[in-house]
Parts: C-alpha cells; sequence; structure tokens
C-alpha cells in the first residue's frame, strides 16, 4: 500500500487484548497482605498502551471486551475520556472484566496477583470485529498474553491475517506473564522469566507475520528461545523480517532493524534517562507509547526511542500505570530539561514541575465552558425558613427541586454545572453525581473568617470520601491588606487545602470575595487577592470572582492567570445576587478575555422562587419551572455576549 495512503487512516492503530482493572496498594515498602487501601485505575498493557499514545497526541482504538458490570463500565469509560475509540470494546453477558491487585514492595518488588480466570477479555472473538475495521487503522498492535490459550490464540491470528490483507503493519509486544501461561503459581505474578520450550515454539509461530516485536531481554529470551540475548535475537531474526525492538531498562533501547550484529551495542542505541525509580511496573507500556508515536509519526529510530524512553522515564517516578503516562506536553518539558547541562532532573517522583505539567495536562475532562447554578447556600435558607416559620427539613427538599430544573436545563447546555453543598443539599448532589454535570462541592464553614473547613481540620479526610469528579470549591472573604495575623490564617488554610486537592486528585475551584466591597466596586482588591495566592505557590484549576463591570479589570485577571499557570481552566463568574442589568454589564465586560469561562450564579436566580415556595405561594412544579426558566435565561444571556 502506498505510504500516503497508509497516512491517511482514520485510525494510528488498533490495540488488542487486556483491559482490566488495576487495584494499586496505597501503602509503599510493605507486603500486599498488609495493603490497608487500594487505588483503582485502569490496567492491562494494551489498555495502558493506548491510553498513553492518546495523551501523546496518537488516534489509538481497542479491540476487547469487557464485562457487564460496574467495573467494565469504569474501564470504558476511561478509555474514551482519555480520547481512545471504544467503538470495538463489547460487553460480555457472561464474563467479568479481569482485575489485577498490586503493590509496591521495593524498586524491585511488586507483588502482583492476576483475576483473569474466563474474563471477559479473554473471550474477544472473530465476529467483534472485521477487515474493514482493522483497514482503518496503520497498525495492529498485539500482545503476548492473547496467544496464550486456543480460543483467543486463534482470535488473534484471524485479526492478524486482515491486517496483511489491509496493508496493516503488526506490531508484537511480547509482554510475557509466566503465570499467565500457567507456568507458576497465582502468587508469583510479578515473576517475569520461566524457560519454556513450548511457548517459545508458540511465540516463534507469531514472529513471522509481524512488522515490528518489541520486548525487555527477558522476553525476547523466551521468544527467541535462549538465555543468551544475541543467540535469541537471530533466532527471531532467522524467522521474521520485523524491526527488534530491545528494551534494557534504564540503559534505554536498541533497535535491529535488519541483521544482528556482534554486540548489542552496534545497534541503533537509544540511550535511557538516568532518574530514580519509584514503580518499574507500567514503564514498558509507556515506552511502547512513545514508541509508536515516533514510528507512527515519521520519526527516524534515535528520535523514537528518545521519545519511548522518556515516557518510560516518567512513568517509572509515579503510582499506577494508565494514569501515570504522560502527557506530550509534559513529555516536552522533560526532554527540554534532559538537553540541558547536568541531564535534567533525576527525582522525578518528587520534581514539583513534573508533577504540576502531569496533574494539569492528563486525564482532565475538557470544559471549555462553564454554565452552572450555584445553590450551595446554607446559612441564608435556614434565615429564609425560620421567617417564614418553616420546618429546616424542608430546604433538603427545595434543592432537590432546583437539582431537578437545573438537571433539566442542563441537557441541552453544554458546560451545565453546578455548585451544591452536602448540608442541606446532600440528596440532590448524590443524585446529579454521574449525570454528565460539572459539579463543585463546598468545604467551607460558612460565614467564617479566617475559613474553617465545616467538616473538621482534617480537609485531607474529607476529600478522600468524595467522588473524583467534584470539584473543591472554598469562598474566602480575603484582601492582601487584611491584618497580618488574620491573612496568615487564611492562606495558610488556603495552601493546606491545595496541597489536599493535590493529594486526592480534585480539582480545586476558589472563590475570591474582598470583604469589604460591593460587587464589582474594588476591582483593584480582586486583581492583588488573585496575584497574592500566585505568589504563594496555590494554583486554583478554577477561580470564581465577584461579577465585575471593568473590562480592563477581567483583561488584568486573564494576564496574570496565563501568567502564572497558563494550564488553569479559566474564571468563572459569581453572581453575588445582582440585577438582570449588572450581571449584563459584567458579561459584557469579560466575554472578550478568553481566561472567563463561564458563570456560577444561583440566588439571581433561584432566591425569588424560594421565597414564595417557603411563604407557600407556590407548589413544588411551579417553583422548579419557575428556576428552570430563570437559569436557562442567565445561560442565554451568557451565550449572547460570549458569541457577540
Amino acid at each position: 500500500m502506498p505510504d500516503a495512503a497508509w497516512s491517511d487512516r482514520a485510525l494510528d492503530f488498533i490495540a488488542m487484548g487486556r483491559a482490566a482493572v488495576d487495584l494499586y496498594g496505597e501503602q509503599i515498602g510493605g507486603r500486599l497482605e498488609d495493603m490497608s487501601s487500594f487505588a483503582k485505575y485502569l490496567g492491562g498493557c494494551p489498555a495502558n498502551i493506548s491510553v498513553g499514545a492518546a495523551r501523546l497526541g496518537l488516534k489509538p482504538a481497542m479491540l476487547t471486551r469487557v464485562g457487564d458490570e460496574h467495573m467494565g463500565r469504569f474501564v470504558r469509560e476511561t478509555l474514551a475520556a482519555e480520547g481512545v475509540d471504544v467503538s470495538h470494546v463489547g460487553t460480555d453477558p457472561k464474563r467479568l472484566t479481569a482485575l489485577a491487585i498490586l503493590g509496591i514492595r521495593d524498586h524491585d518488588t511488586f507483588p502482583l496477583i492476576f483475576y483473569r480466570t474466563d474474563c471477559a477479555d479473554m473471550a474477544i472473538a472473530s465476529d467483534d470485529f472485521d477487515q474493514a475495521f482493522i483497514a482503518t487503522a496503520k497498525a495492529l498492535v498485539v500482545t503476548g498474553t492473547h496467544f496464550s490459550r486456543p480460543d483467543i490464540d486463534a482470535t488473534c491470528r484471524a485479526a492478524i491475517r486482515c491486517a496483511k490483507a489491509a496493508g496493516t503493519k503488526v506490531v508484537f509486544d511480547i509482554d510475557y506473564r509466566p503465570v499467565l501461561w500457567g507456568l507458576t503459581s497465582h502468587g508469583l505474578g510479578e515473576n517475569r522469566f520461566v524457560a519454556s520450550d513450548n511457548v517459545s515454539a508458540h511465540l516463534q509461530t507469531i514472529a513471522p507475520h509481524c512488522d515490528l516485536i518489541v520486548g525487555t531481554e527477558e522476553e525476547v529470551h523466551i521468544a527467541g528461545g535462549s538465555t543468551d540475548t544475541l543467540g535469541a535475537l537471530r533466532r527471531l531474526r532467522e524467522i521474521s523480517k520485523a524491526t527488534i525492538v530491545l528494551k534494557r531498562g534504564s540503559q534505554g533501547c536498541v533497535v535491529f532493524p535488519d541483521r544482528i550484529p556482534n554486540r548489542l551495542e552496534d545497534g541503533i542505541v537509544g540511550p535511557g534517562f538516568p532518574v530514580e525509580v519509584f514503580n518499574v511496573l507500567g514503564a514498558g507500556d509507556g515506552f511502547m507509547a512513545g514508541l509508536l508515536r515516533g514510528w507512527l509519526r515519521g520519526a527516524d529510530w534515535p528520535e523514537a526511542c528518545r521519545i519511548a524512553n522518556a515516557c518510560g522515564a516518567l512513568v517509572v517516578a509515579r503510582h499506577g500505570c494508565a494514569p501515570a503516562m504522560p502527557s506530550w506536553i509534559e513529555l516536552a518539558d522533560f526532554l527540554e530539561r534532559a538537553a540541558q547541562a547536568g541531564g535534567g532532573p533525576k527525582r522525578l517522583h518528587d520534581d514539583p514541575r513534573v508533577a504540576y505539567l502531569h496533574r494539569v495536562t492528563t486525564g482532565r475532562r475538557p470544559w471549555p465552558q462553564i454554565c452552572a447554578l450555584a445553590f450551595d447556600h446554607r446559612w441564608q435558607f435556614e434565615d429564609l425558613a425560620k421567617r417564614h416559620m418553616a420546618d429546616p427539613s424542608r430546604i433538603p427538599r427545595f434543592k432537590s427541586l432546583v437539582a431537578e430544573a437545573a438537571k433539566r436545563v442542563g441537557q441541552g447546555v453544554r458546560g451545565a454545572g453546578i455548585i451544591l453543598d452536602d448540608h442541606f443539599g446532600r440528596e440532590a448532589l448524590y443524585a446529579l453525581t454521574g449525570q454528565d454535570l460539572w459539579i463543585a462541592r463546598p468545604v467551607e464553614a460558612p460565614r467564617s473568617v479566617p475559613v474553617v473547613f465545616e467538616h473538621g481540620p482534617d480537609i485531607f479526610a474529607t476529600l478522600r470520601a468524595w467522588p473524583a469528579e467534584h470539584v473543591v470549591k472554598v469562598l474566602i472573604f480575603y484582601q492582601p491588606d487584611d491584618p497580618a495575623e488574620l491573612r496568615a490564617a487564611q492562606e495558610e488554610r488556603i495552601t493546606t487545602l491545595f496541597r489536599a486537592c493535590i493529594a486526592t486528585g480534585h480539582e480545586f475551584l476558589l472563590e475570591v470575595i474582598p470583604p469589604r466591597s460591593k460587587p464589582g466596586d474594588d476591582p483593584d482588591a480582586v486583581v492583588a487577592a488573585v496575584e497574592r495566592f500566585y505568589a504563594i505557590g496555590v494554583q486554583p484549576d478554577w477561580w470564581k470572582l465577584p461579577p465585575m463591570p471593568d473590562p480592563v479589570a477581567w483583561r488584568r485577571l486573564g494576564d496574570i492567570v496565563r501568567a502564572n499557570d497558563p494550564h488553569c481552566r479559566g474564571i468563572i463568574i459569581l453572581g453575588q445576587e445582582v440585577s438582570d442589568d449588572e450581571l449584563k454589564r459584567a458579561f459584557d465586560a469579560a466575554a472578550k478575555e478568553p481566561a472567563v469561562r463561564g458563570f456560577a450564579i444561583g440566588r439571581t436566580i433561584f432566591w425569588p422562587v424560594a421565597e414564595a415556595w417557603f411563604a407557600g405561594s407556590i407548589d413544588d412544579a411551579a417553583a422548579q419551572d419557575k428556576v428552570a426558566r430563570a437559569y436557562a435565561h442567565v445561560v442565554e444571556l451568557w451565550h449572547t455576549r460570549t458569541a457577540a
């Protein structure tokens, strides 16, 4: 097939095989028996490679199956969120999604248990795909585990035949796990090599059909049938014309496009990056993602190896496999730093810039705009209920009505969202979670100055119990010229909260209101507050700021955000119960500033309705309808101004 036609294909590659859930022990340095908590990640070699490649800008697809259960949905949704084509991720009604439980004992020891007995991804069948689908990709990536059983072996060979007929390159990641070939007990899942003539002979029937073969030295040993690396490579060369890439860990890699020389060093050597190892698991998958990025985008072998080795170096610095894969932005930054005098950072696990770029450029759902209905008010509702002599238990009921209105309008609004508390709004908050809405949730005790965390001082423990999709919101009454003692207390608590958000993987929204000003009256105080928080190292994912009618103030704020955190999600405008005209002026003023991404407005929308409902002058249906119409009106105001 001509190269031009090959390069125009819709997909860069299709990865076939394992798609599982990894449960990673969170305690480092102990036995798996002693782990007390686990983090849940996407796992499985082909799935990890697909996520890694997507983060590097490639267009991968997965060809696999998952179970018809919660973990299967997690796998599919995670792949899709990362930009992986899931059109051929089938749902198996009879089998469960595969699972791995693992931990980190030390640099070289990682206890690992595979739960893969009759799992969904081992049941891929030839009717799950056709040649037309395989032909949409430049390459088909197959991995060793999926040749370990007769049925799945036959299915993978059928996919290879489709690839050969379609001019699709075949890439073989040897990915040797002796336990999955039945060569060790279940408790030896971490074992990387057991010699087996049967396995070697089996793998050697695959190699002749491949265009690219990738493996560690142990994997090349099993594929070549010899523990002498050069001897194993020569055996593979006898039976296959494929380019062979030998992974050598910290030493980098060596590429053999044709003949095997007398010394490994006489191949095309890709030097490794000398970094401190935190977790070796997933490094090979990161390497493969980087190698595919270089190879499929036309890089020469030295450059493809440089990208691959850098990806592997970044992955060994992190907990997890799929979530550890770097973005193209952080990879480019790492390579730039590595090229400088001294060779760049070595302790990547503790490097602030590496951690920052990974946090802000990976695993994030895109939110180009936010149109949020904020009804996290607490003391205001208590006062309202008291004024109308209503039972406070009615407050959760009203919040549920507002939530239903938000959901109704939000179905047709890109970036629809809510800000809702778990004090009076818990039932509604839980009902809306997982409903494709942007959700923020307050942590501050109402009206506290200095700010106090509502659920106690251990904010890390509080956030550990929150769903990952909930954005952490805190409102702070703050001016840089506050008394020194007050300012120090405020800044210390916001810094603590920011660090807790990073540690728990939650996005952070900082709402700043100068306490001695009316809405929009003191833009200098708002600007100074934003500058001050950046100066002390706080980088919120979102800012929530007063509705200022001054375009110059918004431009100043945008410039400050871009200068201090170019990956900030953006600024959203709060309402402060302003009039419709004041809101229009604020939207007009902010419309041309790209850092302003939307609004989060509450009492302007629902307060008149709340007054009427608590007074008993309207019923539930009328209240819900009025809130929905008021919310839709503000959405329209925003769209009208930003479109103009």
